[in-house]
């Protein structure tokens, strides 16, 4: 106790002490502010410490403003801005460099898997610059500190050069990247024949169209090779033909068909033609909306399937019809409700207009009825005059004369017609339901012969082979009526016997190998497959009315369509050159497309 008392005392004497002194200093800075009424006039002078720290951080006045102007401090922050590393003055500069100067490669090593005592090979990180003429517009100046590493990811491994690799840089990541990109979806051929050709817009019309009606082909700068005539595309056979020409036998009321990528541009009017070419992967579509595409058929393409090639814009002609000139394909023609038609060559690109038939000027208001024989030496037009029922008037294609003319009795006209196999005749139907066989031989009808039920004939397809040589060597015969009904015969039933001067005839009432009625208004599209053993009609009027047929046993798949399927009306329908594609075109102006299996 007495200890403790003793702390205490000498405590307070402490503070007491303490007290005294800041009270006497507290006296005398009164008497100081009291000489002088502003504090700030006081500076305590420096002492020793002071003015030793101010000299090496500093300098003293003789060395300040030397050594300030000696090292340029604006253009050194110029160079920061840069990305330039700043240069050290002589005496400050050490002669070992430091990490700092150690570039990164130099840093990272990549173990090959050689074998033991061997050296180890060193592979930069960073690759060579690009020459003048690859070098990427813009850069980004983050990349080289970006770090990427490549053993984490699972889907970048792929990315290694060595099995050990594992952190690069942003830059080299993306020249990686880009190169397994290549590697995976290599540059088409004519894409790369493209490369350095400028775009340029080229006028399709001819002389004729520019002075008399102002309906013209005008193709349009897409930019690429779609600017350019088709005629390196079309000669390019082993990038565009299809390999393979075996023959599938299709299994009846069960298909297998998927969907494919849809056609990307869409016409702002009812697809009204769908036309493939006859040896290329090309699909031609034409609307009222005076546009023309041609689209090269590839689900893989990139970036875009199925791309556009070309297409063209006949002015003030609302295109009904447009066909590819068979057997090659080197034309197009199409035609609308005017008094003329065009030829599109696609080789050299130029648009041709015919505008008169010498002698029939009279009987073509509108040429949209209008058919390409299979051969591509005849063209036939239906006639707008109804003087005695119906006339088709044949011209030759490469002269534009007129070569015969078929005129049949049916009430309202004539409804459709179509071209024989061989090209030496067609099959005329008539809207009253009244069918004949005119040879183009003969030039008269072979026999005429009427639709069962029929009140309306509207539209007529012929299809399959192995039919009789008289009549084309057609198998088939398909008519649609407006009432929904859909008759299919079989043209080896069609002929009767023989008569006693050799000639045929053909039975007036035959009886139909099938009737389809799965649809309830009127029939406006039928197209046969090439190889025979599909038939697809369809009925613009309802939606999703569309019907696949397995011709051989005259079925109708069971499995496709569904509800599901995205038809829309159907306005067009198209089978490619070896079956295996079907093309489906509605009033949208949209083009689907699906693939046919087995």
């Amino acid at each position: 106790m007495p200890k403790q008392r003793e702390v205490e005392d000498d405590s307070e004497q402490f503070f007491s002490s303490e007290s005294e002194d800041f009270e006497s200093d507290n006296e005398g800075m009164h008497d100081e502010l009291d000489e002088d009424s502003n504090p700030q006039t006081q500076v305590l002078e420096k002492d020793a410490e002071e003015e030793e720290l101010e000299r090496l951080v500093l300098g003293n006045r003789d060395t300040f403003r030397k050594l300030l102007f000696e090292r340029d401090v604006l253009a050194d922050l110029e160079n920061l801005d840069q990305g330039k590393q700043l240069q050290l003055v002589d005496g400050d500069r050490d002669e070992s460099p430091g990490p700092e100067d150690i570039q990164d490669s130099d840093l990272f090593m990549i173990d090959t898997g050689g074998a033991a005592g061997a050296s180890a090979a060193k592979t930069p990180i960073s690759q060579p610059a690009p020459s003048a003429a690859d070098a990427p517009a813009w850069e980004d100046s983050d990349d080289e500190r970006l770090a990427v590493s490549l053993a984490t990811a699972s889907r970048l491994r792929k990315l290694r050069i060595a099995e050990g690799e594992d952190v690069v840089s942003g830059t080299e990541y993306s020249s990686r990247l880009r190169r397994q990109y290549l590697a995976l979806n290599p540059l088409p051929k004519w894409a790369k024949e493209a490369q350095g050709h400028p775009a340029k817009r080229r006028r399709r019309s001819s002389d004729a169209s520019d002075t008399s009606s102002g309906a013209s082909g005008e193709e349009e700068d897409d930019g690429d090779v779609s600017a350019q005539p088709l005629n390196e595309f079309l000669r390019d056979v082993t990038q565009l033909s299809r390999s393979g020409d075996k023959t599938r036998k299709l299994k009846p009321e069960v298909i297998d068909i998927q969907r494919t990528r849809d056609i990307p541009d869409k016409h702002t009017d009812a697809v009204t033609t769908l036309a493939f070419h006859p040896k290329f992967p090309i699909l031609l579509s034409s609307s009222p909306s005076s546009m023309l595409f041609l689209h090269h058929l590839d689900a893989t393409a990139h970036p875009t399937p199925n791309p556009k090639l070309t297409s063209i814009q006949a002015r003030q002609v609302d295109v009904r019809r447009s066909e590819f000139r068979l057997p090659f394909g080197d034309k197009i023609f199409f035609a609308g409700r005017r008094k003329f038609f065009h030829s599109w060559d696609l080789e050299t690109g130029t648009v041709q207009k015919i505008n008169r038939i010498q002698g029939h000027r009279l009987e073509h208001n509108s040429m949209e009825h209008f058919r390409l024989s299979p051969c591509g030496q005849y063209l036939g037009i239906v006639g707008s005059t109804r003087k005695g029922g119906g006339v088709i008037n044949v011209l030759n294609v490469a002269t534009s004369q007129w070569v015969a003319s078929a005129r049949l009795d049916s009430r309202g006209g004539i409804a459709d017609f179509a071209w024989w196999r061989n090209s030496q005749g067609m099959t005329i139907l008539g809207k009253s339901g009244q069918l004949g066989e005119w040879s183009l031989v003969t030039k008269r009808f072979l026999g005429l012969w009427r639709d069962e039920g029929c009140i309306g004939g509207i539209v007529l397809a012929l299809g399959g082979s192995r039919g009789p040589d008289y009549l084309g060597g057609d198998r088939w015969v398909a008519v649609g009526s407006n009432t929904g009904i859909m008759n299919i015969y079989d043209r080896l039933e069609l002929v009767g016997p023989v008569d006693e001067d050799g000639h045929i005839t053909i039975k007036e009432l035959p009886e139909p190998k099938r009737r389809f009625d799965q649809l309830v208004t009127a029939i406006t599209t039928i197209t046969f497959s090439p190889d025979g053993q599909l038939l697809a009609f369809a009925s613009e009027p309802q939606k999703d009315a569309f019907r696949l047929v397995h011709v051989p046993s005259c079925t109708v798949y069971r499995n496709w369509p569904t509800d599901q399927t995205p038809l829309g009306r159907v306005t067009a329908v198209a089978f490619s050159t070896k079956s295996d594609i079907l093309s489906v075109g509605n009033d949208k102006g949209k083009i689907r497309l699906w693939e046919i299996r087995h």
